[in-house]
């Protein structure tokens, strides 16, 4: 009887716990997955066809498609409350997802409000001293301070306020990828850097025999 009694208690805890576990499940933002295809977003989206901008492509090949709901008609994502989406893709596979959130949507809610409603679906939030950094977009300072953050040991979400356009903005990615990233990239600008100067060597190489060609034809026919 103890026996039977213990098994119902731990299943009642078990079944209790399990709204928490799935709301504090970090692979998913909305409808999206870390690890997700170009093509599996593009047909979520219903995007046709499918815009990409290439911002590397050696040693590795990422891309980033920025995406507004407010523009997309019978999406399965509720439009309300964001601007645009920007995903960020490594070797084709989703990484990173910086939201941001429309400024009318945000408008009078207090960082605490903001706070709230994520941990309502992510758990309890930290609050670390430190910074994003936003080295290639526009629409934001170079870094912003974050303002709270969620995380397991896969994967993070860090609530920001963007200075630019004074609405709250939402950075999520996965640790792994993010990390392989930052390694793509430093070696990518270090490819380039060594192309370029092959490029300039071999302009400069170019002109400096074109030059000489010159000088050899004229000292034939040049009369004073």
């Amino acid at each position: 009887m103890r026996i039977m009694r213990s098994v119902v208690l731990s299943l009642f805890l078990i079944l209790l716990s399990a709204p928490l576990l799935e709301g504090q499940d970090l692979s998913t933002y909305r409808n999206f997955s870390f690890g997700m295809s170009l093509v599996e977003l593009s047909k979520q989206l219903d995007l046709k066809p499918l815009h990409t901008e290439l911002l590397h492509q050696r040693p590795a090949v990422i891309q980033e498609l920025t995406w507004r709901p407010r523009d997309s008609s019978g999406s399965s994502l509720p439009a309300d409350s964001i601007r645009q989406i920007l995903f960020t893709f490594y070797n084709g596979e989703l990484y990173k997802i910086l939201v941001t959130y429309d400024r009318r949507a945000t408008e009078g809610l207090t960082i605490e409000d903001i706070v709230e409603a994520i941990s309502a679906k992510y758990g309890t939030a930290t609050r670390p001293d430190v910074e994003i950094s936003f080295p290639t977009n526009e629409l934001y300072m170079s870094t912003e301070k974050v303002i709270a953050c969620w995380e397991d040991s896969q994967y993070s979400f860090n609530l920001f306020r963007s200075t630019v356009l004074d609405t709250f903005g939402l950075v999520l990615f996965s640790k792994e990828l993010e990390a392989q990233v930052r390694a793509a990239v430093a070696a990518s600008i270090k490819l380039e850097g060594e192309e370029d100067r092959q490029e300039e060597s071999e302009r400069q190489k170019k002109e400096a025999d074109e030059l000489e060609a010159a000088r050899q034809k004229n000292r034939k026919t040049f009369r004073p």
